[in-house]
């Protein structure tokens, strides 16, 4: 198990639970549910935001967004 903000450009996820603060509302809300696959499309030159790719669609998170987000790599 790992945070989503660890991940590389390119690697897949998928989302296992949140750490317990009050932005996981907000996440979920935006469709960052367990279960959920996700991937990084692009990280910005300083690192921060990260644009994942979930549901369909692109999300950009800041850094300590995808810091609360636990993910499981997917093996092929």
């Amino acid at each position: 198990m790992k945070r989503l903000s660890e991940l590389k450009i390119g690697q897949r996820a998928t989302i296992l639970s949140f750490e317990k603060d009050e932005i996981f509302i907000k996440l979920m809300e935006m469709g960052c549910v367990p279960g959920e696959l996700v991937k990084v499309e692009q990280i910005a030159p300083l690192g921060d935001p990260i644009s994942i790719s979930i549901a369909g669609y692109s999300l950009s998170l800041r850094l300590n967004e995808a810091n609360s987000i636990f993910v499981e790599d997917v093996k092929y």
